[in-house]
């Protein structure tokens, strides 16, 4: 038994899944199966019950997951203070935000954090912001920026770095829709709308609609907030989305924001597992943030 074994029997444990577990862990599908097979050799008892659907745990690894995540806990602890050499902390970080918070966010708490700590190894990726948790809670990453949900998971920690308010965009200049939202009293259900495929600001979105009694036509779903803003700005239809990507957009000066009644903001942070706050590189990070972001 390893701690790398414990480590995936954990990740399993959460996802409920082979396939999300193997893909989280950089394992093939029969490798995985072999690691399983092999700890529950070690144990003595079968740990999963697994179907074509599902992946239940039996009553032995739900007896192991304490005993699991403290060993995997331990570990974490002494090879963290291990990275600490000549006062210096050592490792490597795997961060995951948007396109518009690698611009917007990151550049001022990268640059306090590198000062600090220039030795540690910092792996950006970026994408669709509603995968954020979905990565953290996969360990395809350590720390996320992410919209905070209104019901977070209680696995989850988040630290508020920002509130982000969110606008109604609309095509400058001459275009099929400027008669409609130049009335006193648009209707809204006449015009097209790009919104966001999911996360935070869809939910955002649905709750205006909800508010208004508004029933929209949906042109487009999007994955990305940015790709909302330059569909505008093309005159394909009025979009909802963040006002830090819309100030930060290259085609900004292509739209105009709708006077409306406002849409509702969502906090913006640091999201990681709490059972990774214990890590040195991690709590260096969350301690800047808290220092860069006041």
């Amino acid at each position: 038994m390893n701690i790398k074994l414990l480590q995936t029997f954990l990740h399993l444990c959460e996802s409920h899944s082979f396939t999300h577990t193997s893909k989280a862990m950089h394992l093939s599908p029969s490798a995985l199966s072999r690691q399983i097979q092999k700890l529950e050799d070690d144990i003595g008892h079968p740990l999963f019950i697994r179907d074509n659907r599902s992946v239940e745990l039996t009553s032995a690894a739900k007896q192991l997951i304490p005993i699991a995540l403290n060993i995997c806990s331990e570990w974490s602890g002494y090879k963290a203070s291990s990275n600490v050499v000549n006062n210096a902390l050592k490792g490597q970080l795997k961060l995951f935000c948007s396109v518009t918070a690698s611009y917007s966010h990151l550049p001022q708490l990268l640059n306090d954090f590198k000062v600090n700590y220039p030795h540690i190894d910092i792996k950006l990726s970026t994408g669709d912001p509603a995968q954020a948790i979905e990565k953290i809670e996969s360990s395809e990453v350590d720390i996320a920026i992410s919209a905070v949900p209104e019901k977070p998971s209680n696995k989850l920690a988040f630290e508020i770095i920002s509130e982000i308010p969110l606008s109604i965009i609309a095509p400058l200049g001459n275009n099929q829709f400027i008669n409609e939202i130049n009335k006193e009293n648009s209707n809204w259900e006449l015009l097209p709308f790009i919104l966001p495929e999911s996360g935070t600001a869809r939910n955002r979105a649905n709750q205006w609609f909800k508010e208004q009694g508004i029933k929209p036509t949906i042109y487009a779903q999007v994955s990305g907030h940015e790709a909302i803003v330059s569909m505008v700005a093309l005159g394909c239809g009025i979009g909802i989305a963040p006002d830090v990507v819309i100030n930060n957009s290259p085609v900004k000066d292509k739209v105009q924001r709708l006077n409306t009644l406002p849409i509702a903001p969502f906090k913006l942070g640091l999201c990681c597992k709490k059972s990774k706050l214990n890590d040195s590189v991690i709590q260096a990070l969350w301690q800047v943030a808290e220092n860069t972001f006041i």
